[in-house]
């Protein structure tokens, strides 16, 4: 039975090949999941190389029992799931939302800015949190994602169409 790092033993050099970096690797009932990035972003042509170069070394290494598997390569996207603690060392400073565990004591959605992160959880401030701060462990997280912050990117636009329109 094949697992995430069979997978990702089997997809890095292919990745890394096409000067790409290895983000994640997801494997669920027959999906092969793989993000890509790197500085500067992805562009199409980059996923494409990838996805056919990720999908010949599946074949190549037998990594998917039976061969069966649907491939989906796509780069993280502005708005990151955070999975890994090197995730959430990668974002320190962004603005992130948090739904923890059911289970796991105070408010399950949690937003804020990341400021620390190691091996064992992370720390988000936010003004509205109890104390300005919560701290919590990985395996007390379900879901973490980065926030991007739409209307500033919206405003901004709409200010550099004006500006172009005035110069």
């Amino acid at each position: 039975m094949s697992t995430v790092g069979d997978i990702e033993r089997a997809v890095a050099p292919a990745v890394a090949f096409h000067g790409l970096d290895l983000v994640d690797v997801e494997f669920q009932a027959r999906l092969v999941r793989v993000t890509v990035d790197r500085p500067g972003g992805v562009d199409l042509d980059a996923i494409g190389a990838a996805t056919s170069a990720i999908s010949h070394a599946l074949d190549t290494a037998d990594a998917v029992p039976g061969g069966r598997y649907e491939l989906e390569v796509s780069s993280p996207g502005v708005e990151r799931r955070l999975r890994r603690p090197e995730h959430f060392r990668d974002q320190l400073g962004a603005r992130v939302a948090v739904k923890t565990r059911p289970g796991v004591e105070g408010d399950r959605r949690v937003e804020g800015l990341l400021v620390a992160a190691d091996d064992e959880g992370v720390r988000i401030e936010e003004s509205t949190l109890p104390g300005g701060a919560r701290e919590m462990r990985y395996e007390e997280i379900d879901k973490a994602r980065t926030v991007f912050d739409w209307r500033a990117a919206l405003a901004g636009r709409a200010a550099d169409h004006e500006h172009g329109e005035q110069g």
